[in-house]
């Protein structure tokens, strides 16, 4: 194990806590004490994981994460906050953090989730490399069988007048640019891979936030009324629905 950590934590106890575990499992770490020294390390170093304080001096951790989720998109960065209500964790997940962990926790949670980020990221970049060997590598010319994947030789998606391409991350709905967080655009992709299907929330949080996720899955309530907003709002017909008593689907209306 080669993987390094960057801990941005002011409280020292906790941030001497953090290191001593993550080297123990064999992580390299670095610490910082404020969300300035923060920057500074991670702009100075080659990090696999950010834990990060939201509650910090100088600059906060919101706006820590926000500044480093404009250079990098992919380099996972778990919360580390005092606040229990699911608006503030899911105010953070919007900015683009991987997952949130409240404060007191248990070490052995956090390292669980640390696993987690890292083998999830680890997958990504291998997903991400493969599909650089172009579409005819199924043999089958970069057709797909499945409904409501259309033109999938050029990486889009689409249902009714919307579309989205995963290569570029563009999302189109009437020809109008629709601008995604990065779990909104994980979560229409599912969505749209799985148009017509009622999805619960349980398969939801597994397929979008990964199987190794412990928070609660009403954050996809919140992230479904997110993408609603920018999906549908404005638009005759609405391809988002609910199923009282179940989850959601993606479909045209007829």
């Amino acid at each position: 194990m080669d993987e390094a950590v960057l801990v941005i934590e002011d409280e020292p106890k906790i941030a001497r806590l953090l290191e001593i575990e993550l080297q123990y499992e064999g992580y390299r770490v670095g610490k910082a004490g404020s969300g300035t020294e923060g920057l500074e390390k991670y702009a100075g170093g080659q990090w696999d994981l950010i834990l990060l304080d939201i509650m910090l001096p100088g600059l906060s951790g919101i706006e820590v994460l926000r500044r480093i989720r404009a250079k990098d998109a992919s380099i996972p960065i778990l919360l580390l906050t005092a606040k229990d209500s699911v608006e503030d964790k899911v105010s953070g997940l919007d900015l683009g953090a991987n997952d949130y962990i409240t404060k007191p926790f248990r070490i052995e949670e956090l390292l669980a989730r640390v696993r987690a980020a890292l083998r999830l990221s680890a997958a990504a970049a291998s997903a991400a490399v493969s599909s650089m060997g172009g579409p005819n590598e199924a043999g089958n010319g970069g057709q797909v069988s499945d409904a409501g994947m259309a033109e999938p030789e050029s990486g889009w998606l689409s249902a009714a007048d919307l579309k989205l391409n995963e290569g570029t991350r563009e999302v189109l709905r009437n020809g109008k640019p629709i601008e995604l967080t990065p779990r909104e655009f994980d979560l229409l992709v599912y969505l749209l891979r799985n148009q017509r299907q009622v999805l619960t929330r349980e398969q939801i949080v597994q397929s979008v936030w990964g199987f190794d996720y412990y928070g609660d899955t009403n954050v996809v309530d919140v992230y479904i009324r997110y993408v609603r907003k920018k999906v549908d709002n404005g638009f005759a017909q609405p391809l988002i629905h609910t199923v009282r008593g179940v989850g959601y689907v993606l479909k045209e209306t007829i």
